[in-house]
């Protein structure tokens, strides 16, 4: 089972992993290194999502918090049920300290039933000088800042095969309109355009949001995803009659819309940097990377490269993006050496970490681009980062699970019943209103 989309950030190796709720034991302290060792002999326990190299790099981490303060580390795997498998273990008196929640909707949830310690004024004071504001709103709850966002995601990049492009004689576009016109131009030259995973719908909200965003801007986008601006908003149907031009253009995707609904976001990587390539481009996120790299063999910024999503009808170009936050629970039963975790999770050294281990952007601006190992992140960390107020986060993930992060239901159903079929962008905007009423009442 694939994890929502914000937690596969390049970590690609674990896109074909099962995801158990195992515990792997951390490092112990390290007499090496700096660091006064204040929390010798205590032991701090992490619980997350993240399975195999996202696991392994951000036990890196972990090890480098116990050099520098004596903590042992212990974390725990939860699989893609965060809230159930966090619920249980405080129900049963074992909860973690620390949590590193995938999605904006979960941590509210978590601060709603109480479950949550409001970070401390050190941490507070960190995010408000390090990070961009909108990193602490998404973190904050009723003003309260109980998230940070430690691990990002870049959900606005279009990647491509420079040989493909090439060979067509297209350059990377900077609208819309002219991505579009420049996929006529691939396929003209015998490759379809792009490749597209209709079978995972969190990737077609994806497309929709970045469509949205650019077209409609933030007012709107935010209004959208708290569902204080219907569906049925011309400006929906407007972004889904956008999209549903690339849908329904047999030119422009490969193997069509049938093919399309039948390809997985692995899948849809494969058609371009895959043995045996069947379109030159795919939209998804700064994780493409990782599955191009360790799946495909391909070097990024040479066999692999990706250019800003585009601006869409005059619009500003969007940057939408995902991301883990760190929360500390009060069940735990070491909040304390938890809160000192989190001091350390928001400094530019613990990014540094795992920046350099690759698979990881860092919403901090603090952090030293040079740390990460290829020009390729780096150009989608500086993006990430300049971007400041205007970044939006996904807004599918903002969304209670019902409507935005269900298989088979909600945004995702809808949107794949839209592929294949996008003759009815009033209808399509009717049943998602239908379907939100329903989930942001329950």
């Amino acid at each position: 089972m694939m994890r929502r989309r914000t937690t596969l950030l390049t970590g690609c190796t674990a896109l074909a992993l099962a995801l158990g709720a195992t515990a792997c034991g951390g490092s112990g302290p390290v007499s090496a290194g700096g660091g006064d060792k204040a929390l010798d002999g205590q032991t701090v326990t992490v619980a997350g999502v993240w399975s195999g190299s996202e696991q392994k790099n951000f036990q890196k981490v972990l090890d480098a918090f116990s050099e520098k303060t004596g903590a042992k580390t212990q974390f725990v795997s939860t699989g893609d049920n965060v809230s159930t498998v966090v619920g249980s273990k405080i129900e049963g008196g074992n909860a973690p300290d620390v949590v590193m929640v995938p999605q904006v909707g979960v941590l509210q949830q978590f601060a709603k039933k109480g479950w949550l310690k409001p970070l401390s004024p050190g941490t507070v004071k960190t995010v408000d000088a390090d990070f961009a504001p909108v990193w602490k709103k998404y973190g904050s709850v009723d003003g309260t800042l109980y998230g940070l966002y430690f691990k990002a995601a870049h959900k606005s990049t279009v990647w491509y095969s420079p040989d493909a492009l090439a060979q067509a004689g297209v350059k990377p576009p900077t609208t819309y309109a002219e991505m579009l016109k420049a996929g006529h131009t691939v396929s003209d030259s015998g490759l379809a355009a792009f490749s597209v995973a209709g079978q995972d719908g969190w990737t077609l909200t994806d497309w929709f949001e970045n469509i949205y965003l650019s077209q409609a801007g933030p007012e709107k986008y935010d209004a959208l995803a708290a569902h204080k601006l219907k569906w049925t908003d011309a400006s929906v149907v407007k972004a889904l009659t956008t999209l549903g031009k690339l849908f329904k253009d047999k030119q422009l995707i490969a193997g069509g819309q049938k093919e399309a609904l039948n390809t997985d976001f692995p899948g849809s990587v494969e058609k371009v940097f895959g043995p045996k390539p069947e379109a030159g481009l795919v939209y998804e996120g700064d994780f493409v990377a990782g599955v191009a790299h360790d799946q495909f063999g391909k070097t990024i910024g040479t066999d692999a490269n990706f250019f800003p999503f585009p601006a869409v009808d005059g619009g500003t170009a969007p940057v939408v993006s995902g991301g883990d936050a760190a929360v500390v629970l009060k069940d735990g039963k070491n909040a304390k050496a938890g809160m000192k975790l989190m001091e350390y999770l928001a400094s530019p050294e613990a990014a540094a970490v795992w920046a350099k281990a690759g698979g990881f952007l860092s919403p901090n601006k603090k952090l030293d681009l040079a740390s990460y190992g290829d020009d390729v992140t780096r150009a989608t960390a500086k993006s990430l980062v300049e971007a400041g107020d205007s970044v939006r986060f996904d807004m599918s993930d903002q969304a209670p699970a019902a409507f935005g992060g269900t298989k088979g239901a909600g945004e995702w159903k809808l949107l794949q019943d839209f592929l294949r079929d996008p003759s009815d962008p009033k209808g399509t905007a009717a049943g998602l209103e239908a379907a939100a009423a329903k989930a942001y009442q329950d």
